[in-house]
Protein backbone atom coordinates (compact mmCIF):
# COMPACT_ATOMS: atom_id res chain seq x y z
CA UNK A 1 0.00 0.00 0.00
CA UNK A 2 3.14 2.47 1.13
CA UNK A 3 5.01 1.40 -2.61
CA UNK A 4 1.12 2.11 -4.25
CA UNK A 5 1.13 5.98 -2.59
CA UNK A 6 4.83 6.26 -3.17
CA UNK A 7 5.04 6.28 -6.92
CA UNK A 8 2.07 9.22 -7.16
CA UNK A 9 4.09 10.99 -4.79
CA UNK A 10 7.35 10.57 -6.22
CA UNK A 11 6.04 11.84 -9.75
CA UNK A 12 4.52 14.52 -8.29
CA UNK A 13 7.95 15.77 -6.46
CA UNK A 14 9.63 14.83 -9.99
CA UNK A 15 7.47 17.35 -11.36
CA UNK A 16 7.49 19.97 -8.98
CA UNK A 17 11.28 19.87 -9.57
CA UNK A 18 11.12 19.80 -13.15
CA UNK A 19 8.55 22.50 -13.46
CA UNK A 20 11.06 24.30 -11.03
CA UNK A 21 13.81 24.07 -12.47
CA UNK A 22 12.44 25.26 -15.74
CA UNK A 23 10.98 28.61 -14.47
CA UNK A 24 14.50 29.10 -13.11
CA UNK A 25 16.08 28.48 -16.53
CA UNK A 26 13.56 30.97 -18.04
CA UNK A 27 14.35 33.48 -15.58
CA UNK A 28 17.90 32.90 -16.02
CA UNK A 29 17.81 33.47 -19.59
CA UNK A 30 14.71 35.86 -19.49
CA UNK A 31 15.72 37.53 -23.42
CA UNK A 32 16.23 34.30 -24.70
CA UNK A 33 13.31 32.68 -23.74
CA UNK A 34 11.23 35.84 -24.99
CA UNK A 35 12.73 35.65 -28.38
CA UNK A 36 12.42 31.77 -28.17
CA UNK A 37 8.70 32.05 -27.87
CA UNK A 38 8.14 35.01 -30.17
CA UNK A 39 6.47 32.39 -32.49
CA UNK A 40 4.45 30.96 -29.96
CA UNK A 41 3.39 34.55 -28.30
CA UNK A 42 1.73 35.38 -32.20
CA UNK A 43 0.30 32.16 -33.02
CA UNK A 44 -1.46 32.23 -29.74
CA UNK A 45 -2.62 36.15 -29.77
CA UNK A 46 -3.46 35.73 -33.63
CA UNK A 47 -5.64 32.95 -32.50
CA UNK A 48 -7.82 34.13 -29.87
CA UNK A 49 -8.21 37.63 -30.93
CA UNK A 50 -9.53 35.91 -34.53
CA UNK A 51 -11.55 34.08 -32.67
CA UNK A 52 -12.95 36.94 -30.64
CA UNK A 53 -13.61 38.82 -33.84
CA UNK A 54 -15.98 36.07 -35.06
CA UNK A 55 -17.73 35.54 -31.81
CA UNK A 56 -18.46 39.29 -31.62
CA UNK A 57 -19.27 39.16 -34.88
CA UNK A 58 -21.49 36.18 -34.60
CA UNK A 59 -23.34 38.23 -31.62
CA UNK A 60 -24.16 40.79 -33.56
CA UNK A 61 -25.67 38.80 -36.49
CA UNK A 62 -27.69 36.12 -34.16
CA UNK A 63 -28.90 39.39 -32.78
CA UNK A 64 -30.00 41.32 -36.01
CA UNK A 65 -31.80 38.41 -37.05
CA UNK A 66 -33.46 37.43 -34.02
CA UNK A 67 -34.94 41.26 -34.11
CA UNK A 68 -35.88 40.26 -37.69
CA UNK A 69 -37.89 37.45 -36.34
CA UNK A 70 -36.54 33.84 -36.91
CA UNK A 71 -39.78 32.45 -37.02
CA UNK A 72 -41.11 34.54 -40.02
CA UNK A 73 -41.27 32.96 -43.96
CA UNK A 74 -41.18 35.43 -46.92
CA UNK A 75 -43.16 34.07 -49.70
CA UNK A 76 -42.55 35.26 -53.23
CA UNK A 77 -43.37 34.43 -57.12
CA UNK A 78 -39.95 33.15 -58.73
CA UNK A 79 -39.18 32.19 -61.75
CA UNK A 80 -37.81 28.45 -62.04
CA UNK A 81 -34.20 28.23 -64.03
CA UNK A 82 -35.71 25.28 -65.66
CA UNK A 83 -38.82 23.04 -66.18
CA UNK A 84 -42.16 24.80 -68.60
CA UNK A 85 -42.57 27.56 -66.92
CA UNK A 86 -38.64 28.93 -66.88
CA UNK A 87 -39.85 31.20 -69.62
CA UNK A 88 -43.53 31.83 -68.55
CA UNK A 89 -44.88 34.99 -68.40
CA UNK A 90 -45.70 37.53 -65.47
CA UNK A 91 -49.11 36.49 -65.55
CA UNK A 92 -48.26 32.87 -64.54
CA UNK A 93 -45.76 34.07 -62.21
CA UNK A 94 -47.50 36.77 -60.40
CA UNK A 95 -49.55 35.97 -56.77
CA UNK A 96 -52.56 37.00 -56.51
CA UNK A 97 -54.87 37.21 -53.25
CA UNK A 98 -57.44 34.35 -54.17
CA UNK A 99 -53.85 32.18 -54.15
CA UNK A 100 -53.54 32.39 -50.17
CA UNK A 101 -57.21 31.61 -49.50
CA UNK A 102 -57.51 29.14 -46.71
CA UNK A 103 -53.45 28.82 -45.71
CA UNK A 104 -53.98 28.93 -42.31
CA UNK A 105 -56.64 26.08 -42.62
CA UNK A 106 -54.38 23.73 -44.30
CA UNK A 107 -51.07 24.63 -43.09
CA UNK A 108 -51.29 23.82 -39.25
CA UNK A 109 -47.67 25.24 -38.59
CA UNK A 110 -48.36 28.49 -40.02
CA UNK A 111 -49.82 31.10 -37.14
CA UNK A 112 -50.47 34.26 -39.57
CA UNK A 113 -50.05 35.43 -42.45
CA UNK A 114 -50.25 38.87 -44.29
CA UNK A 115 -50.33 39.87 -48.09
CA UNK A 116 -47.61 42.36 -48.83
CA UNK A 117 -47.65 44.92 -51.82
CA UNK A 118 -45.04 48.05 -51.95
CA UNK A 119 -43.92 50.70 -54.25
CA UNK A 120 -42.68 54.90 -53.77
CA UNK A 121 -44.81 57.28 -53.69
CA UNK A 122 -44.72 61.14 -53.13
CA UNK A 123 -46.96 62.37 -49.85
CA UNK A 124 -48.22 65.55 -49.44
CA UNK A 125 -49.83 67.89 -46.52
CA UNK A 126 -50.54 71.12 -47.05
CA UNK A 127 -47.11 72.81 -48.26
CA UNK A 128 -45.31 70.00 -46.80
CA UNK A 129 -44.16 67.13 -49.02
CA UNK A 130 -42.19 63.65 -49.29
CA UNK A 131 -40.79 62.93 -52.58
CA UNK A 132 -40.14 59.41 -52.40
CA UNK A 133 -42.66 57.57 -49.32
CA UNK A 134 -42.33 53.74 -48.88
CA UNK A 135 -46.05 52.94 -49.11
CA UNK A 136 -47.30 49.46 -47.92
CA UNK A 137 -50.50 47.49 -48.99
CA UNK A 138 -51.04 45.02 -45.21
CA UNK A 139 -53.37 43.07 -43.68
CA UNK A 140 -53.99 44.06 -40.13
CA UNK A 141 -51.98 41.03 -39.07
CA UNK A 142 -49.15 42.29 -40.62
CA UNK A 143 -48.45 43.95 -36.47
CA UNK A 144 -48.30 40.76 -34.78
CA UNK A 145 -45.73 39.66 -37.25
CA UNK A 146 -43.51 42.50 -37.25
CA UNK A 147 -44.03 42.84 -33.73
CA UNK A 148 -44.96 46.47 -34.63
CA UNK A 149 -47.77 47.99 -32.98
CA UNK A 150 -50.41 51.23 -33.75
CA UNK A 151 -48.81 53.89 -30.79
CA UNK A 152 -51.68 56.47 -31.91
CA UNK A 153 -55.02 56.05 -33.18
CA UNK A 154 -55.98 52.53 -34.34
CA UNK A 155 -55.25 49.64 -36.59
CA UNK A 156 -56.98 49.02 -39.79
CA UNK A 157 -60.32 47.45 -39.16
CA UNK A 158 -62.34 44.41 -40.69
CA UNK A 159 -64.87 47.46 -42.24
CA UNK A 160 -61.33 48.98 -44.01
CA UNK A 161 -60.55 45.98 -46.04
CA UNK A 162 -64.21 44.81 -46.99
CA UNK A 163 -64.93 48.40 -48.50
CA UNK A 164 -61.22 49.35 -49.94
CA UNK A 165 -61.50 52.46 -47.74
CA UNK A 166 -59.13 54.97 -48.01
CA UNK A 167 -57.07 55.29 -44.83
CA UNK A 168 -53.57 54.86 -43.98
CA UNK A 169 -51.17 54.34 -40.56
CA UNK A 170 -48.14 56.78 -40.74
CA UNK A 171 -44.63 56.50 -39.27
CA UNK A 172 -43.61 59.71 -36.33
CA UNK A 173 -40.77 60.44 -38.80
CA UNK A 174 -43.59 60.73 -41.29
CA UNK A 175 -45.68 62.47 -39.31
CA UNK A 176 -42.78 65.06 -38.59
CA UNK A 177 -41.27 65.90 -41.46
CA UNK A 178 -45.02 66.51 -43.09
CA UNK A 179 -45.18 69.04 -40.48
CA UNK A 180 -48.28 67.52 -39.15
CA UNK A 181 -49.39 67.91 -34.88
CA UNK A 182 -48.44 65.33 -32.77
CA UNK A 183 -52.25 64.19 -32.92
CA UNK A 184 -52.64 64.09 -36.24
CA UNK A 185 -55.67 61.12 -36.11
CA UNK A 186 -58.53 62.35 -38.69
CA UNK A 187 -56.11 64.36 -40.97
CA UNK A 188 -56.06 63.98 -44.76
CA UNK A 189 -52.47 63.47 -46.95
CA UNK A 190 -52.36 63.01 -50.30
CA UNK A 191 -50.35 59.24 -51.57
CA UNK A 192 -49.61 59.76 -55.18
CA UNK A 193 -52.31 61.36 -56.56
CA UNK A 194 -55.41 60.24 -54.18
CA UNK A 195 -56.21 61.41 -50.49
CA UNK A 196 -56.28 58.94 -47.83
CA UNK A 197 -57.31 59.65 -43.87
CA UNK A 198 -54.58 58.81 -40.52
CA UNK A 199 -56.36 56.86 -38.32
CA UNK A 200 -52.80 55.79 -36.69
CA UNK A 201 -49.56 56.35 -36.22
CA UNK A 202 -47.35 53.07 -36.09
CA UNK A 203 -43.87 52.74 -34.28
CA UNK A 204 -40.90 53.46 -35.75
CA UNK A 205 -38.99 50.54 -37.15
CA UNK A 206 -35.77 49.60 -34.73
CA UNK A 207 -33.19 50.38 -36.87
CA UNK A 208 -30.21 47.37 -37.24
CA UNK A 209 -26.91 48.25 -36.27
CA UNK A 210 -25.76 45.65 -38.80
CA UNK A 211 -28.34 45.79 -41.73
CA UNK A 212 -29.54 49.63 -41.40
CA UNK A 213 -33.29 50.56 -41.76
CA UNK A 214 -33.73 47.52 -44.05
CA UNK A 215 -35.43 49.82 -46.15
CA UNK A 216 -37.11 53.87 -45.73
CA UNK A 217 -38.02 54.85 -42.69
CA UNK A 218 -40.46 57.27 -44.38
CA UNK A 219 -43.35 54.73 -43.97
CA UNK A 220 -47.42 55.04 -45.34
CA UNK A 221 -49.78 52.03 -44.83
CA UNK A 222 -52.68 50.75 -46.60
CA UNK A 223 -55.05 48.10 -46.32
CA UNK A 224 -54.10 45.45 -49.04
CA UNK A 225 -57.33 45.70 -50.57
CA UNK A 226 -56.95 49.17 -51.16
CA UNK A 227 -53.66 49.27 -52.60
CA UNK A 228 -54.28 45.82 -54.68
CA UNK A 229 -57.54 47.93 -55.97
CA UNK A 230 -55.77 50.97 -56.52
CA UNK A 231 -52.80 49.75 -58.02
CA UNK A 232 -54.08 47.19 -60.39
CA UNK A 233 -53.76 43.30 -60.58
CA UNK A 234 -50.75 43.33 -61.86
CA UNK A 235 -48.69 44.75 -58.67
CA UNK A 236 -45.97 42.79 -57.82
CA UNK A 237 -47.14 41.21 -54.33
CA UNK A 238 -45.61 38.60 -51.85
CA UNK A 239 -46.52 37.61 -48.19
CA UNK A 240 -44.75 37.11 -45.01
CA UNK A 241 -46.26 33.94 -42.95
CA UNK A 242 -45.02 33.31 -39.36
CA UNK A 243 -44.69 30.04 -37.89
CA UNK A 244 -46.02 29.08 -34.29
CA UNK A 245 -42.45 28.66 -32.60
CA UNK A 246 -39.56 28.84 -34.33
CA UNK A 247 -38.32 25.25 -34.37
CA UNK A 248 -41.40 24.33 -36.76
CA UNK A 249 -39.91 26.23 -39.13
CA UNK A 250 -39.65 22.95 -41.47
CA UNK A 251 -42.69 21.99 -40.90
CA UNK A 252 -44.19 25.23 -41.79
CA UNK A 253 -42.21 25.44 -44.97
CA UNK A 254 -43.62 22.18 -46.02
CA UNK A 255 -46.77 22.72 -45.49
CA UNK A 256 -46.47 26.21 -47.17
CA UNK A 257 -44.84 24.40 -50.60
CA UNK A 258 -47.61 21.77 -50.61
CA UNK A 259 -50.10 24.29 -50.39
CA UNK A 260 -48.79 26.38 -53.08
CA UNK A 261 -48.13 23.87 -55.32
CA UNK A 262 -51.81 22.70 -55.00
CA UNK A 263 -52.99 26.05 -55.28
CA UNK A 264 -50.95 27.07 -58.58
CA UNK A 265 -51.85 23.84 -60.12
CA UNK A 266 -48.19 22.51 -60.41
CA UNK A 267 -47.63 18.84 -61.68
CA UNK A 268 -45.18 16.63 -59.94
CA UNK A 269 -42.39 16.89 -62.49
CA UNK A 270 -42.74 20.72 -61.88
CA UNK A 271 -40.06 23.17 -60.43
CA UNK A 272 -41.62 25.71 -57.74
CA UNK A 273 -43.04 28.61 -59.39
CA UNK A 274 -42.40 30.94 -55.77
CA UNK A 275 -39.91 30.99 -53.26
CA UNK A 276 -39.88 30.55 -49.71
CA UNK A 277 -37.02 32.41 -47.78
CA UNK A 278 -36.52 32.26 -43.91
CA UNK A 279 -34.59 33.90 -41.70
CA UNK A 280 -33.02 30.90 -39.87
CA UNK A 281 -31.39 29.19 -43.47
CA UNK A 282 -29.40 32.54 -43.61
CA UNK A 283 -28.21 31.89 -40.23
CA UNK A 284 -27.02 28.29 -40.94
CA UNK A 285 -25.26 30.15 -43.79
CA UNK A 286 -23.72 32.40 -41.30
CA UNK A 287 -22.37 29.30 -39.38
CA UNK A 288 -21.20 27.36 -42.14
CA UNK A 289 -19.02 30.92 -43.10
CA UNK A 290 -17.63 31.40 -39.42
CA UNK A 291 -16.92 27.84 -38.92
CA UNK A 292 -14.72 27.82 -42.27
CA UNK A 293 -13.30 30.85 -41.30
CA UNK A 294 -12.17 30.04 -38.18
CA UNK A 295 -10.79 26.95 -39.68
CA UNK A 296 -8.84 28.70 -41.71
CA UNK A 297 -7.58 31.08 -39.44
CA UNK A 298 -6.43 27.83 -37.40
CA UNK A 299 -4.43 26.87 -40.50
CA UNK A 300 -2.57 30.36 -40.47
CA UNK A 301 -1.96 30.41 -36.89
CA UNK A 302 -0.74 26.70 -37.23
CA UNK A 303 2.18 28.27 -39.52
CA UNK A 304 2.69 30.41 -36.86
CA UNK A 305 3.31 27.43 -34.03
CA UNK A 306 5.18 25.59 -36.23
CA UNK A 307 7.83 28.26 -37.09
CA UNK A 308 7.96 28.87 -32.64
CA UNK A 309 8.45 25.15 -32.08
CA UNK A 310 11.47 24.92 -34.25
CA UNK A 311 12.41 27.68 -32.14
CA UNK A 312 11.69 25.91 -29.18
CA UNK A 313 13.20 22.55 -30.42
CA UNK A 314 16.75 24.88 -31.48
CA UNK A 315 16.70 26.44 -27.78
CA UNK A 316 16.60 23.24 -26.54
CA UNK A 317 19.31 21.34 -28.22
CA UNK A 318 21.47 24.29 -27.25
CA UNK A 319 20.28 24.42 -23.59
CA UNK A 320 21.09 20.61 -23.74
CA UNK A 321 24.79 21.12 -25.09
CA UNK A 322 25.22 23.60 -22.40
CA UNK A 323 24.15 21.58 -19.57
CA UNK A 324 25.59 18.32 -20.33
CA UNK A 325 27.94 18.21 -17.40
CA UNK A 326 25.09 19.09 -15.23
CA UNK A 327 23.37 15.81 -17.05
CA UNK A 328 25.99 14.00 -16.48
CA UNK A 329 26.75 14.29 -13.03
CA UNK A 330 22.95 13.71 -12.52
CA UNK A 331 23.09 10.26 -13.72
CA UNK A 332 26.46 9.60 -11.97
CA UNK A 333 24.52 10.41 -8.91
CA UNK A 334 21.27 7.84 -9.66
CA UNK A 335 19.11 9.76 -11.71
CA UNK A 336 17.62 7.79 -14.47
CA UNK A 337 17.10 8.39 -17.96
CA UNK A 338 13.83 8.71 -18.04
CA UNK A 339 13.65 11.43 -15.03
CA UNK A 340 16.28 13.53 -17.20
CA UNK A 341 13.75 12.74 -20.56
CA UNK A 342 10.86 13.76 -18.45
CA UNK A 343 13.21 16.60 -16.75
CA UNK A 344 13.41 18.86 -20.84
CA UNK A 345 10.42 17.73 -21.87
CA UNK A 346 8.41 19.76 -18.77
CA UNK A 347 11.14 22.44 -19.74
CA UNK A 348 10.30 22.76 -23.02
CA UNK A 349 6.16 22.59 -22.39
CA UNK A 350 6.61 25.36 -19.59
CA UNK A 351 8.81 27.58 -22.02
CA UNK A 352 5.65 27.30 -24.49
CA UNK A 353 3.03 27.86 -21.81
CA UNK A 354 5.19 30.94 -20.79
CA UNK A 355 4.75 31.79 -24.61
CA UNK A 356 1.06 31.12 -24.73
CA UNK A 357 0.29 33.28 -21.05
CA UNK A 358 2.12 36.30 -23.45
CA UNK A 359 0.43 35.56 -26.06
CA UNK A 360 -3.10 35.72 -24.69
CA UNK A 361 -2.23 38.70 -23.01
CA UNK A 362 -1.41 40.22 -26.40
CA UNK A 363 -5.04 38.13 -27.68
CA UNK A 364 -6.47 40.26 -25.33
CA UNK A 365 -4.93 43.71 -25.89
CA UNK A 366 -5.73 42.87 -29.82
CA UNK A 367 -9.59 42.35 -28.84
CA UNK A 368 -9.60 45.33 -26.87
CA UNK A 369 -8.92 47.54 -29.94
CA UNK A 370 -10.99 45.25 -32.08
CA UNK A 371 -13.94 46.03 -30.41
CA UNK A 372 -13.45 50.10 -30.48
CA UNK A 373 -13.35 49.86 -34.44
CA UNK A 374 -16.07 52.21 -35.28
CA UNK A 375 -18.56 50.43 -37.84
CA UNK A 376 -17.36 46.81 -37.51
CA UNK A 377 -20.61 45.51 -35.58
CA UNK A 378 -17.51 43.86 -33.29
CA UNK A 379 -18.21 45.75 -30.03
CA UNK A 380 -19.54 42.30 -28.70
CA UNK A 381 -15.80 40.90 -29.43
CA UNK A 382 -14.47 38.63 -26.51
CA UNK A 383 -12.46 35.50 -25.79
CA UNK A 384 -14.34 32.61 -25.41
CA UNK A 385 -12.81 30.56 -22.63
CA UNK A 386 -12.64 27.76 -24.91
CA UNK A 387 -10.65 29.61 -27.20
CA UNK A 388 -8.07 30.44 -24.35
CA UNK A 389 -8.19 26.66 -23.66
CA UNK A 390 -7.64 25.57 -27.06
CA UNK A 391 -4.50 28.00 -27.44
CA UNK A 392 -2.78 27.02 -24.24
CA UNK A 393 -3.71 22.92 -25.86
CA UNK A 394 -1.58 23.94 -28.92
CA UNK A 395 1.40 25.31 -27.03
CA UNK A 396 1.97 22.22 -24.70
CA UNK A 397 1.62 20.33 -27.69
CA UNK A 398 4.09 22.08 -29.43
CA UNK A 399 6.26 21.76 -26.00
CA UNK A 400 5.94 18.33 -26.53
CA UNK A 401 6.33 17.44 -29.97
CA UNK A 402 9.28 19.67 -30.28
CA UNK A 403 10.93 19.54 -27.26
CA UNK A 404 11.05 15.40 -27.17
CA UNK A 405 13.46 14.96 -29.48
CA UNK A 406 15.92 17.14 -27.25
CA UNK A 407 14.76 15.45 -24.23
CA UNK A 408 15.69 12.08 -25.75
CA UNK A 409 19.18 13.56 -26.59
CA UNK A 410 19.73 14.40 -23.22
CA UNK A 411 18.31 11.20 -21.70
CA UNK A 412 20.85 9.00 -24.04
CA UNK A 413 23.73 11.13 -22.91
CA UNK A 414 26.41 8.42 -21.60
CA UNK A 415 27.32 9.60 -17.77
CA UNK A 416 31.15 9.70 -18.37
CA UNK A 417 31.40 11.21 -21.61
CA UNK A 418 29.21 13.68 -20.65
CA UNK A 419 31.01 14.50 -17.56
CA UNK A 420 34.23 15.15 -19.90
CA UNK A 421 32.01 17.99 -21.53
CA UNK A 422 34.07 21.00 -22.06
Amino acid sequence: MKAVLGMPLAFLKLFYQSVYLALGQIWANKARSVLTTTGIVIGVASVTSVIAALTGLKANVLSNFESLGTNKIFISPHWPREGRFKNASWRLIRFRPEVFEGLRDRCPSIDDYTLMTERNESVHYGVYNIDSARVYGINPSWHRIENRSVIMGRPFSLMDEENGWQVCLITPKVRDELRMDRNCIGKRIVVGQRSFTIVGVVEQRVESSMFGGMGSSQEVFIPFPTAWKLWGPWTWMYAIASCRKPELSAEAQAELRFFLRRARRLGPGDPDTFRLDVIEEYLRQFNTVAQTTTAIAGGVVGISLLVGGIGIMNIMLVSVSERTREIGLRKAVGARPSAILFQFLVESVVLCLFGGLIGAGFGQMLTGLIAKIPNASLDKAYIPLWALGLSFGFAAATGVFFGMFPAIKAARLDPIEALRHE
